[in-house]
């Protein structure tokens, strides 16, 4: 039967020990599991997002940040009601 059948992965004498094993490749042929994701989803599916943050030459949080100077404590105070 494996000869004259197309799968993604087979267990032979007990049910879906395949996709628990490791070291076995595990996916579906054609519209029939994993092998049926295409294009970008398919590609969203087995990828992991890496964020990445580059701060632009205009450093707007600068002000935010030790040492302080005068223009800080303006913006500061005129934030705090007396």
């Amino acid at each position: 039967m494996l000869s004259r059948t197309t799968s993604g992965g087979v267990t032979v004498n007990d049910v879906l020990l395949h996709a628990i094993m490791a070291d076995l490749p595990f996916g579906g042929v054609g519209p029939s599991g994993m092998g049926a994701y295409h294009g970008v989803e398919g590609f969203r599916t087995f990828s992991h997002a890496k964020a990445v943050f580059r701060q632009s030459s205009l450093d707007v949080t600068a002000i935010m940040r030790p040492p302080y100077g005068a223009r800080f404590t303006r913006i500061v105070a005129s934030q705090i009601k007396r």
